[in-house]
């Protein structure tokens, strides 16, 4: 299997690991872009076959197709921020987020999913959003093409053919997930990173393509500082990092560029621009910050589910996303099971823990998605900076959505049994396998909803620099461009005015290519 990217250096196109680096170094561009995944990737192609010069940086390594080892010990450490171990300011939620060439869609299960039109009604209502499902169709239609996203044609793997079982038994709603594969080998192992390059993450499409036509990729280097005045950056200053990604300070990179793009993750994005000190007169910068946090419910069947084997996601349910009774929605998924990613996940201690690892073979795991940002009690946490100039997101769990994480472990143990499960466990530490529905929803609605209790995880972090029509409610307008300093723009998932309640790559994608469009055509005037 080709590595594309060492292929293409070694026929001449332009690379640097900045950890290599033993002095200063000055580098001038159109546009340098922070950030390769979704947004920064997907920008990085269009602008540089457009005939701009690109440079588009990247905090994690470098690691292809024949790196990857579909070995947790090995995929954490190497392709996820903290070592697939960051969490939220209080530990209560896990944050599953990639850090590697590619950024997450290196590491994704490959869900891809039009934007909610009930998603893009609010944004319109709420912050003169001008986007609809019709003009954003050509937008989606040409991920779709690019990116090769079709309907999973393969039978769903047991792991989510349960989802599939239990809504049939129900008669509630489900979907055959749409996935960005071409030639996929139904592994099981996405997240550790596509051995075969099936995956078409922006490590094996859009980089190559913008390294190609004449961009530089520049890993293991941290953007520090924006430097700015007068409505304007200036430059950009980063350093190298080292084996552990952390900020090396020896050695300064500076970038001079006519148009900045920031696209380093709704976490990352907001820590540049806060590090940098940019004007923020709505006072959003960094807040209304949405994770999707996630619910999980295991359950034990008598049959063998194997969920590490087949692809990770290939069934969805929304049919509690949009409530009508104004309570929290949630989407219905599964994960792929891999036995560290279950052990950190799982409860009880010792032998009760011990006794469901030794059944893992026949654990069956779903996990609700709750959709946050769309009402008054659900408005997300806040990127802060430590004292040493670093992330952290504060994100206080309202009783709004504690009460969605009862009605969603509800709902996923009621189908779990309607599936056939011999018994249901909902990963919370008070509570126990339970052996019928009845039995599960008494205890349920006993469990306390409190932090540390309950197992909540995230891996779709949104917002921090929100898009609005009107600069008193947002950072970015609705092209991207921050509303104060005219040559920076947002292109990534922090733009995002609310969560989504979808998975958020596709989305994405459309969006940075409305904006490069119009950022391109402002470029050529």
């Amino acid at each position: 299997m080709k590595n594309l990217i060492a292929d293409g250096v070694s026929a001449g196109w332009s690379y640097l690991d900045a950890s290599t680096l033993t002095a200063d170094k000055h580098f001038e561009a159109d546009v340098v872009i922070v950030g390769s995944g979704a947004g920064g990737a997907m920008a990085a192609e269009q602008l540089s076959l457009a005939g701009f010069k690109v440079i588009l940086l990247e905090m994690g390594a470098l690691y292809e197709g024949k790196d990857f080892k579909q070995q947790e010990r090995w995929a954490y450490p190497a392709l996820y921020q903290d070592g697939a171990g960051r969490k939220t300011l209080d530990q209560s939620i896990g944050i599953l987020q990639g850090r590697t060439v590619g950024g997450s869609t290196t590491v994704n299960w490959t869900t891809s999913i039009r934007t909610p039109e009930n998603t893009l009604d609010y944004w319109r209502a709420e912050f003169g959003s001008d986007f609809t499902s019709e003009n954003l169709a050509p937008y989606f239609q040409q991920a779709e093409q690019r990116l090769n996203i079709h309907p999973w044609p393969v039978p769903p793997n047991s792991n989510n053919d349960k989802l599939r079982q239990g809504c049939e038994a129900l008669g509630w709603q489900y979907t055959v997930i749409n996935r960005n594969v071409s030639g996929c080998a139904n592994l099981g192992y996405c997240g550790m990173g596509c051995p075969i390059n099936a995956k078409q993450s922006m490590l094996v499409s859009t980089i190559p393509a913008a390294m190609q036509a004449g961009a530089m990729l520049i890993s293991r280097v941290s953007a520090r500082e924006l430097k700015w005045q007068h409505g304007q950056v200036q430059s950009l200053v980063a350093v190298p990092v080292d084996s552990y990604f952390h900020a090396d300070f020896k050695i300064k990179l500076s970038f001079k560029a006519k148009h900045y793009i920031v696209a380093a993750g709704a976490i990352g994005s907001p820590a540049l621009l806060l590090r940098s000190k940019v004007p923020n007169p709505s006072g959003r910068l960094g807040k209304h910050t949405y994770l999707h946090p996630s619910v999980i419910s295991g359950a034990l069947f008598e049959e063998t589910i194997a969920g590490h084997s087949g692809a990770p996601q290939s069934i969805y349910s929304d049919q509690f996303v949009w409530p009508s009774n104004g309570q929290a929605g949630f989407k219905l998924e599964v994960p792929p099971l891999h036995p560290v990613l279950m052990a950190t996940k799982l409860t009880g201690l010792a032998q009760s823990h011990a006794a469901l690892m030794q059944q893992f073979n026949q654990l069956q795991v779903v996990i609700a998605l709750l959709r946050d940002g769309f009402h008054p009690d659900s408005q997300g946490g806040t990127v802060l900076l430590s004292d040493n100039g670093e992330p952290v997101v504060d994100y206080p769990i309202s009783d709004y959505l504690w009460q969605g994480v009862q009605t969603a472990y509800l709902a996923m143990a009621e189908l779990q049994f309607a599936a056939g499960a011999k018994s249901v466990l909902p990963i919370h530490q008070d509570a126990e396998l339970y052996r019928s529905w009845q039995h599960a929803r008494q205890a349920i609605q006993a469990l306390p909803l409190q932090r540390y209790r309950a197992t909540l995880a995230s891996a779709h972090v949104m917002g921090g620099c929100n898009m609005s029509a009107d600069p008193a409610k947002g950072v970015v307008n609705l092209s991207g461009r921050h509303h104060q300093l005219e040559n920076l723009s947002v292109f990534d998932g922090s733009v995002l005015p609310t969560s989504l309640g979808a998975n958020p790559q596709l989305t994405i994608y459309a969006l940075v290519s409305v904006f490069t469009d119009r950022l391109r055509t402002l470029l050529s005037a």
